[in-house]
């Protein structure tokens, strides 16, 4: 499982907890958070989704599946996305999940997706976005596990 993002915390608010989850999430699978850096070229500016779409598409392998965040995606309960995950997981391909940065993601990025998931109705800033699907990456786990932390 991989996780490709817009973006760094340069606010020092995040990182320690994605650092976490994604520590966390290793005793479960192999796991790899990267971190694309946001649109330079075109910052400021409505090409800078582009921007950050082409990059986004050269790191995703063919064989991927593609799970991208989008406020129009499907919205699950933990329990739910738990069952996503574990059928995810079974089905034997290795899966990506993207968030995009400020501005969402490119139409083509959204079009290569194989599914959309959205994590609330709510707008969350990009990078809180990254913690809050990592912490439910790794509550999904402990809940295919049997284990303790959902509550």
């Amino acid at each position: 499982m991989r996780l490709l993002a817009i973006g760094k915390d340069r606010s020092g608010l995040y990182a320690p907890a994605v650092a976490e989850y994604a520590k966390r999430l290793g005793h479960y699978l192999h796991f790899e958070l990267v971190e694309l850096p946001e649109a330079r070229r075109h910052a400021g500016t409505p090409g800078a989704r582009d921007e950050e779409g082409a990059s986004l598409l050269a790191k995703i392998r063919p064989e991927e599946h593609v799970v991208a965040l989008d406020e129009r995606g499907k919205e699950y309960a933990s329990a739910e996305l738990a069952r996503h995950v574990g059928a995810w997981l079974v089905a034997g391909r290795d899966l990506v999940l993207l968030v995009g940065g400020a501005d969402g993601l490119a139409p083509g990025v959204l079009a290569r997706a194989q599914e959309k998931l959205a994590l609330s109705r709510l707008t969350l800033a990009h990078r809180l976005a990254r913690l809050v699907l990592l912490e439910q990456l790794y509550r999904s786990m402990t809940i295919l596990r049997g284990e303790p932390y959902h509550k």
